[in-house]
């Protein structure tokens, strides 16, 4: 029971920082009904910025963790949300009257760049970071084995069910919500009623980097190492939760991101861990099948 509680509690953290990739995937579809495949990338870019930025604090002397932690996080929100908005400019503005295939070929192209943008600035070598978060408390104790519950999966946890709120209150109650769930229903109508669609596809691109940079920070401080190549395994299990939740659905990104990543955490934990990413696929490929919309999806209606 306490080998299953531990699992359980590392496979909520992790889940938690593909649900916030998965937003990001889902908030990009929902408007413009394009995968933004150049999203895992912008979730590894804002990791590395989260490392360069504690290494300034650390040659500046700031060593006060909290203090460290919140000027980590905003700038690295704020950088990472430039190269959102330079992703929305580039790859999708110009083809935005294009054929469907043309963005999605220029994601693409967009996530191999700055995957090889990053080796070469930042050198194919793995970065480690000391850990930063440490300490936790023991929930249960027996049979030699005791369930802990690090103060770094807190904040994780929490962090997420925060922006998770957040985010919906923002999308469900505001002016900005409204014009994004305008230019999801008709972009063409929600230009003539005023409304600047170029600024809220930018604006919502900027949002989702912005998540993705809360994912790297704590992906980086959760394993703390990071690499070029994380946006492309994270890119695509994020991506696999938003469909899995239901594509266009940010509860549905949250709950896809939590079962892909209590799935792998189980089945590595209990099985063998080289077919962790299978069984997770397997699911998916299950619940497609039985409910093609995703869990908490809606059946698109054309419009004729």
């Amino acid at each position: 029971m306490e080998y299953f509680l531990q699992q359980l509690i590392n496979g909520v953290t992790l889940g938690a920082i593909y649900g916030l990739i998965a937003i990001g995937y889902t908030m990009v579809y929902g408007i413009i009904g394009m995968i933004n495949f150049a999203h895992g990338e912008i979730f590894m870019i804002g990791a590395f910025i989260s490392f360069i930025a504690f290494l300034l604090l650390g040659a500046l002397g700031i060593t006060f963790v909290p203090l460290a932690l919140l000027l980590v996080l905003l700038l690295a929100m704020v950088f990472t949300s430039v190269y959102g908005w330079t992703v929305e400019r580039l790859a999708y503005r110009p083809l935005r009257g294009s054929f469907r295939l043309a963005p999605l070929i220029s994601a693409i192209g967009m996530s191999i760049f700055l995957q090889n943008y990053v080796q070469v600035l930042q050198g194919a070598r793995v970065k480690p970071l000391q850990p930063v978060v440490t300490g936790g408390f023991q929930m249960f104790k027996g049979d030699g084995f005791a369930v802990s519950f690090s103060y770094l999966q807190i904040v994780i946890i929490l962090v997420t069910v925060v922006l998770m709120a957040s985010f919906s209150l923002l999308i469900g109650r505001t002016a900005l919500g409204r014009a994004q769930r305008a230019c999801e229903q008709d972009r063409v109508m929600t230009a003539l009623l005023g409304i600047d669609v170029d600024r809220t596809i930018s604006t919502t691109f900027v949002m989702g980097a912005a998540l993705a940079a809360v994912a790297g920070l704590m992906f980086m401080l959760y394993y703390g190492v990071i690499d070029f190549y994380i946006g492309f395994l994270a890119g695509i299990k994020a991506f696999t939760a938003a469909v899995l939740g239901g594509i266009g659905s940010l509860p549905g990104a949250m709950l896809g991101g939590l079962l892909i990543g209590l799935i792998e955490t189980f089945w590595s934990a209990y099985f063998s861990i080289e077919y962790k990413d299978v069984a997770a696929y397997s699911i998916l490929v299950l619940v497609l099948i039985f409910r093609p919309t995703g869990l908490l999806g809606k059946p698109e209606i054309e419009k004729v």
